[in-house]
């Protein structure tokens, strides 16, 4: 069922991006008196799934959901109808509207996009405020991955600064994204309260930017072991499911124990508990776990529990992903009027990060193949279960990386299109209709081919 959720996350947002691209095309033709023949939600080669014409425009639901689309007449777009081209100019085809209004036209879709992703950001902080960690209240340190060891991060350590610039906030993501974009090549540790400058390497910073660490950050957070759920142990599919409490559950591990060792190792951490448990799995045998447990507000006990792990060495216990659970964290709160500046402030500063990205991508610094991905690594970005500020944070950032790549300069683009227009505003020369079926043509198959490879690298991925 994971995988429902994290597809229809996926499919409602594109939906909502895709829609709300195409009304910034559809809008100003109308404006414009420009006949649109087609409104559809998704391509819909050889059949659709829906369709209803109201007036002069077909609208519709397709099947292929890789994009969406207006035919408008008059225009050399991804349907290729040539036929259409063959005939004299009509007043409401787009031809024949003067090249400024044709601009205005093709830029409505990327505008869309750009207005919706800030104004998405917005909203999310005038709903929910900004929840962050303050750098002071990592009470138990840091715990470094394996890129962070190499760096020199220790277990317990405090990272207070990338570069010169002082860390108020713990954001690991910020701090990858300082070293794999802007260049940073140092982060500062405090250790026994002294502070010690680690240097990044080339090799470490090329290391973060690899598709196989996207999930590494050098470090996270080190917690106790409070066990907050448990893990799901079902069999069969939908109503004909068969399920069976955890191992940690058959135990009688409770929720709210904190789990302390494993088998005469002290674990004072989660992560400790992890490292152990991975490095050395102990599958479908029986294991020995020391809990405490709180009775009174004042009386803690000691347990020491048998229980035997799962295929996979697991022992089905989860802790909070909630920072508020076990740290004190705070809440900026926005009204209207302060969202508005915040969320274009947030997305301003996502914006430069991508453009960075593909700056560092052009000269050789990141790797195409790492940074490459279709729908399939984009579904994978949303989370397993629905949860609204995440739906709509990624939905904000899908509609700007959707503006910028609109952007590009490839025919079949409105970057392409607006490119011609452009050319033609300035010289005054119109492109002819053979030249753009020709290179929409050729951009179709560019990006035809760039979403094929991505794809491939996707499923290569998979295995």
């Amino acid at each position: 069922m994971d995988i429902l959720v994290k597809v229809g996350q996926l499919v409602l947002s594109l939906s909502i991006l895709i829609v709300l691209h195409e009304m910034g095309h559809f809008l100003p033709a109308k404006w414009f008196k420009t006949r649109v023949e087609k409104f559809y939600l998704f391509f819909d080669p050889w059949f659709e799934l829906f369709k209803k014409k109201i007036g002069e425009t077909e609208y519709g639901i397709g099947w292929l959901p890789l994009g969406g689309y207006v035919k408008i007449s008059g225009m050399v777009d991804e349907s290729f109808d040539t036929e259409q081209m063959k005939e004299p100019p009509q007043p409401w085809e787009f031809r024949s509207k003067p090249a400024w209004q044709r601009l205005v036209i093709m830029l409505g879709g990327v505008t869309v996009n750009f207005i919706l992703g800030f104004l998405i950001y917005a909203m999310m902080f005038w709903a929910w405020g900004e929840e962050y960690l303050p750098t002071k209240n990592v009470t138990y340190g840091v715990q470094p991955d394996s890129l962070g060891l190499v760096v020199g991060i220790r277990p317990g350590d405090q990272v207070v600064a990338v570069d010169t610039m002082d860390l108020k906030k713990f954001n690991p993501n910020f701090v990858k994204g300082q070293i794999v974009i802007n260049g940073a090549r140092s982060i500062t540790v405090e250790r026994n309260g002294e502070k010690i400058k680690l240097p990044i390497s080339e090799e470490i910073a090329s290391g973060l930017s690899k598709y196989g660490n996207k999930g590494v950050t050098l470090y996270g957070l080190r917690r106790p072991f409070i066990v907050e759920g448990y893990g799901k142990y079902c069999k069969g599919f939908l109503f004909w499911k068969k399920c069976e409490p955890s191992p940690a559950e058959k135990a009688g591990i409770q929720k709210g124990d904190q789990i302390i060792g494993l088998n005469g190792t002290p674990t004072s951490y989660f992560e400790d508990f992890y490292d152990l448990v991975s490095k050395n799995p102990q599958k479908d045998t029986t294991i020995q776990v020391r809990v405490l447990r709180r009775l009174t507000p004042s009386m803690v006990d000691t347990l020491d529990l048998a229980l035997r792990t799962d295929e996979n060495g697991r022992i089905g216990a989860s802790i909070s992903g909630k920072l508020s659970d076990s740290f004190k964290t705070e809440t900026q709160e926005y009204n209207f009027l302060a969202a508005i500046p915040a969320g274009f402030h947030r997305g301003m500063n996502f914006l430069g990060s991508q453009l960075k990205a593909y700056g560092r991508m052009f000269t050789g610094h990141l790797k195409v193949t790492d940074s490459l991905g279709s729908f399939i690594t984009i579904g994978s970005m949303f989370p397993s279960t629905w949860d609204w500020e995440t739906f709509w944070q990624m939905t904000a950032m899908l509609s700007l990386v959707l503006a910028l790549i609109n952007l590009l300069p490839i025919p079949a683009l409105d970057g392409g299109h607006v490119m011609f227009l452009l050319f033609e505003v300035l010289t005054g020369k119109k492109p002819s209709d053979k030249f753009m079926e020709i290179s929409t043509m050729v951009g179709f198959v560019i990006l035809i081919s760039l979403m094929v490879f991505a794809l491939g690298l996707d499923i290569s991925r998979l295995f």
